[in-house]
């Protein structure tokens, strides 16, 4: 029973040992900056999307504010 528990903590520490080997190889940070330029695009892509909404969103309330003024000037001068 003594003997599995330190079986078990050796191959615990050499696996982890190996996993840290592989994951700052080569290989794997080029994965890594193909997923991060991956992120960067999107957040590209998010971040145009949101400035053509706000744009939008700006057209759209100066559009109801002038839709507003000539509704009041209409009420208070209704012979025009």
């Amino acid at each position: 029973m003594k003997f599995k528990g330190v079986g078990l903590f050796v191959l615990g520490t050499l696996f982890g040992m190996e996993g840290i080997r592989l994951l700052s190889s080569k290989d794997a940070k080029k994965v890594y900056s193909h997923c991060t330029a991956g992120v960067l695009r999107a957040k590209d892509s998010v971040v145009d999307q949101i400035t053509i909404l706000q744009e939008n969103c700006t057209d759209i309330y100066e559009e109801a504010k002038a839709i507003n003024e000539e509704r009041v000037k209409k009420e208070e001068d209704p012979e025009e």
